[in-house]
């Protein structure tokens, strides 16, 4: 079985489509590897709360460096302390393993 710590060593793969995405099964292995992530429909999403806006725009730059080097980006909602990061694979229009290598990196950012 995958853990937290393996995922947040993968590396995500490119993904143009033509692979299926992950079933609800394999789904629901790997959402219980990370920390509080919840899936909605095709996506995977949790709220990140911060003391101040300087910490929750160091976490959005932080998430963005991370997206850069895996080349899969999520979307994020920000506010003041807030923000809200979700994933989801486009191209398969689905979830599949890069979206839970990224969550459990994002996870990490706050492991230190």
């Amino acid at each position: 079985m995958t853990t937290l710590f393996d995922l947040a060593n993968k590396k995500c793969k490119p993904c143009e489509g033509g692979i299926q995405p992950l079933s609800q099964d394999d789904i629901s292995i790997m959402i219980k590897q990370l920390d509080s992530w919840v899936q909605r429909d095709l996506t995977i999403g949790k709220t990140f709360e911060f003391k101040n806006y300087y910490q929750t725009m160091a976490f959005v730059n932080a998430v963005a460096w991370i997206s850069h080097h895996e080349d899969h980006h999520p979307d994020l909602s920000v506010s003041y302390n807030k923000c809200h990061v979700e994933y989801s694979t486009h191209a398969i229009q689905g979830l599949s393993e890069n979206d839970f290598i990224c969550a459990a990196k994002v996870d990490a950012l706050l492991k230190v």
